[in-house]
């Protein structure tokens, strides 16, 4: 099955070490991720933080529960991190966060930061993973970073 690329892009009005501090903190995640996915965190506190950290979590899709690993395999400080599944419910998950600067413009007097997310997925199951990711799973990821989009607004335009 081939892989699926998503990628979204946001400009936020706060400095590039902010914005990274606010993603790199694995206690955030829980904030932004939809309700309806229900997602806790199982990694006991303290949260590890930077590459080699792994993260157990518990979510719903569709009704079904499922447990999901993550390993964060990249981190470059107020740059890039990336994550990518280990366990869970995708043949392939990587998801790499990339943070920018952006200068001065007309809708960010201050500059600001922009936060690129490209994540790397495929299914697997075959001929049923194709037809899964056509008619739910990539609708699912749009749905989940629209989602983050709207918290991510809220938070950084009440500063």
């Amino acid at each position: 099955m081939r892989e699926e690329v998503f990628i979204s892009t946001q400009d936020l009005p706060a400095p590039r070490d902010e914005v990274f501090a606010f993603f790199s903190d694995p206690a955030n995640l829980e904030a932004l991720t939809p309700p309806w996915l229900r997602f806790e965190v199982l990694t006991p506190k303290p949260l590890p933080r930077g590459e080699g950290a792994l993260f157990d979590y518990r979510i719903r899709v569709r009704g079904l529960p499922l447990r999901w690993r993550t390993l964060i395999e990249t981190f470059v400080p107020g740059e890039q991190f990336v994550d990518r599944q280990i366990a869970g419910p995708y043949a392939l998950w990587h998801h790499t966060h990339r943070f920018e600067d952006l200068p001065p413009a007309a809708d960010l007097p201050g500059g600001g930061t922009r936060m690129t997310d490209q994540v790397r997925y495929r299914l697997g199951f075959g001929i049923f993973g194709r037809i899964v990711t056509a008619l739910w799973v990539r609708r699912d990821i749009e749905r989940i970073f629209e989602y983050r989009r709207q918290t991510l607004d809220q938070r950084f335009q009440a500063r």
